[in-house]
């Protein structure tokens, strides 16, 4: 009966952690793409974000950006911006509004929408062949945006 009881807890703990998650088409932005509040009303874990920046399979981030604090990732990208220091001269809103759906911030911009599931210009079939059958899943969830949001705000100058 305790270990019933104590599952029952969890879920029920669970179910209200996943009950403060802002879903990827109820992101509100700001005048400059910036998205003030915490996708899951909690603060990111930033050692799962620096994770999640480097691993290939995950973020992908530094496929495209380098970073000094991360000596021991080869191969980082050259295409975005070198992110030394990010955390001195950008806000979490900000971090995470880029996060969320750079264009919001910079049109035109190469960077994925890491938390978004609609208003795509290509995922049809008319371009791979390989369109998703079903609902689009963002790349990141609220969770992983939180905690590379958290990770680069360590990064000051």
């Amino acid at each position: 009966m305790k270990l019933t009881g104590l599952t029952l807890a969890g879920v029920l703990v669970a179910g209200a952690a996943l009950a403060n998650v802002v879903s990827p088409d109820e992101v509100t932005f700001g005048e400059y793409g910036e998205v003030e509040a915490s996708l899951t009303g909690s603060d990111g874990d930033a050692e799962k974000g620096r994770e999640i920046f480097s691993e290939k399979s995950q973020g992908n981030c530094v496929s495209c950006h380098a970073l000094a604090a991360l000596p021991d990732v080869p191969f980082q990208g050259e295409v975005g911006p070198v992110l030394d220091g990010v955390g001195g001269y950008r806000s979490a809103a900000e971090i995470r509004g880029i996060l969320v759906n750079a264009k919001k911030t910079f049109e035109g911009t190469v960077m994925p929408s890491f938390y978004k599931t609609s208003g795509f210009t290509r995922p049809g079939d008319g371009y791979t062949g390989k369109a998703p059958s079903g609902p689009i899943e963002p790349i990141l969830s609220a969770q992983d945006v939180e905690d590379v949001v958290a990770f680069l705000m360590t990064l000051q100058d």
